[in-house]
């Protein structure tokens, strides 16, 4: 009875050895914790009402901010997520590049546009994906009440 406990055991253990490894990006058995790719969106969706704001309030620090780390976490799933059809995240590159273009020449009405672009370009995403229930669109009120978006006067 001991071998075969034994060979059990073993087998229990590579077969999580292998889990892990699959987890992992690059395929190696790290411990380090892998957002599912939900987590990574959710917090995109965050960043992206966030970019809003801060474009509509002229805040362009805080939108330059929030637009490269939404850049980020488009990385992050292309990386820890290769197997998604749109890995690459070009559909997101022409707003992506607008939106910079209109942050750095702090142009509200260009600002607009381009992050329209990116909320279809987010919408033309999920559809690719098969999750086109999941319908972002131009937010209208603000659920951060702790958080000021207008930029602090200069002293």
């Amino acid at each position: 009875m001991r071998p075969r406990m034994l060979a059990a055991m073993a087998c229990a253990a590579a077969m999580l050895i292998s889990f892990a490894a699959a987890q992992a990006p690059g395929g190696s058995s790290s411990p380090n914790y892998i957002p599912h790719l939900g987590d990574i969106m959710g917090a995109t969706q965050l960043r992206h009402f966030k970019l809003s704001f801060a474009g509509k309030l002229r805040n362009w620090d805080l939108a330059a901010y929030e637009l490269e780390q939404i850049v980020e976490s488009f990385q992050d799933a292309a990386t820890l997520y290769p197997g998604i059809p749109v890995t690459d995240m070009t559909i997101v590159a022409d707003p992506v590049r607008r939106l910079r273009e209109a942050i750095e020449k702090k142009d509200s009405q260009k600002f607009s546009a381009a992050f329209n672009e990116l909320t279809v370009a987010c919408n033309g995403c999920h559809q690719a994906i098969g999750r086109g229930f999941i319908l972002i669109q131009v937010p209208t009120s603000s659920p951060f009440s702790n958080q000021i978006f207008e930029p602090a006067a200069k002293p």
